[in-house]
């Protein structure tokens, strides 16, 4: 067990990084972070900021001369820095679950040997190989293997013709080529692993997309109770199968003809469960904090259905957002990342809502979003028909 009021090291400084320090300051933590910018989101309320590449293996090491344990916010961290900085402190999670999640294609074949369910997809390293799939799949969501997120790094191609044009915009490297699904839902599970394997599982989170981003997600998911079970059951094996000590979060895609796929796995909090600081009796932050430092855990149990709407940099193109508006409804927090620099399809923070219902918790989410000028998609058809 690592007391608090000891300190924390912090592999990656955004937003992700900065709450979960401040959960672990609350705590009675301190904490050190590295990243590649100096004023990262995470260094103001860190104790100390390293500025390095996240393949500086010396720089890492030297913060880790003064950490108890260390931990990541971001999974683009090369495993030859974990293993290094291991041998200064307890570094949760390690090499081995990073190296399997941070390249796609290892990450699917993974996935694929443990029985896991996920959709059809072929490795491509040249057009040709693209224009293949598309002949086996159809239509098919061309990924890069390495880097990537928030729709960046992939395309969809439709015929084999343009296998070019897909592989140029996957940036002509190593990739995966999955057979497009018809999607009714997009979930998330969120597990929680200590060392020693005490595992809790969140309530499942109901996502929804737009321009390949997360718009908005709520808690708990209001689907049929076995389906759930089975998306929690994935996501336990997962964690119990990589031997994940911190977290670990397996997006899912609920197909329409009812059947469920993981699409990408993150070992790390993730911005679909942001609501648990509002919904669940523990955060997904605290969470982090406790399992990495090997204290029990929290309870998972939700006290009452959350929402959030991510608010992009989009918002700051004419002048600051009049946030007092997105406040008129007491149930609506906002939450800031403290990035500087705001541009579009960015993510600068979100608020969060409560409600009898997620539901409830998400109309009100959306409507304060709405007040600033941050309109965001309804409940799309597909999801209202399973919650009928």
């Amino acid at each position: 067990m690592i007391p608090p009021g000891a300190v924390i090291g912090m592999l990656g400084g955004g937003q992700l990084g900065r709450m979960t320090a401040l959960a672990a300051r609350s705590m009675g933590y301190r904490v050190h972070v590295l990243d590649p910018d100096a004023a990262c989101a995470t260094s103001p309320v860190a104790d100390r900021c390293v500025a390095a590449r996240f393949d500086d293996v010396d720089a890492a090491v030297e913060m880790a001369r003064h950490c108890d344990v260390v931990t990541l916010e971001i999974e683009q961290i090369a495993t030859s820095v974990l293993d290094a900085v291991a041998t200064r402190a307890p570094t949760r999670p390690n090499s081995a679950v990073i190296g399997v999640v941070q390249d796609r294609a290892r990450q699917k074949t993974w996935l694929e040997q443990h029985g896991f369910p996920i959709g059809a997809y072929r490795s491509v390293t040249s057009p040709g190989d693209i224009a293949d799939a598309v002949a086996a799949f159809g239509e098919c969501v061309v990924k890069s293997c390495r880097g990537g997120y928030d729709g960046r790094g992939q395309t969809r191609v439709a015929a084999a013709a343009a296998a070019g044009d897909a592989w140029r915009a996957v940036g002509e490297r190593h990739a995966v080529a999955e057979r497009a699904l018809t999607l009714a839902a997009e979930l998330s599970v969120m597990v929680a692993r200590r060392p020693g394997g005490e595992m809790r599982v969140y309530p499942i989170a109901l996502n929804h997309h737009e321009r390949q981003a997360l718009s908005w997600s709520l808690i708990p998911a209001p689907l049929p109770k076995p389906l759930l079970q089975q998306a929690a059951g994935i996501g336990r094996g997962i964690a119990e199968k990589l031997g994940v000590e911190g977290l670990i979060a397996a997006e899912l895609f609920l197909t329409d003809s009812g059947d469920l796929y993981v699409n990408e796995l993150a070992p790390r909090p993730h911005n679909s469960f942001h609501a648990t600081e509002r919904a669940c009796v523990t955060s997904q932050f605290e969470q982090l904090t406790r399992a990495v430092c090997d204290l029990p855990l929290g309870d998972t149990g939700v006290l009452r259905p959350g929402a959030i709407v991510n608010l992009f940099g989009d918002l700051w193109s004419n002048s600051a957002p009049a946030f007092a508006e997105a406040l008129r409804d007491p149930r609506v927090r906002l939450h800031l990342y403290g990035k500087p620099g705001p541009r579009p399809g960015r993510k600068m923070g979100h608020l969060s809502a409560i409600g009898g219902s997620a539901l409830d918790a998400l109309a009100a989410a959306r409507t304060a979003a709405a007040h600033i000028g941050a309109p965001t998609q309804d409940v799309p058809s597909s999801v209202r028909e399973l919650l009928a």
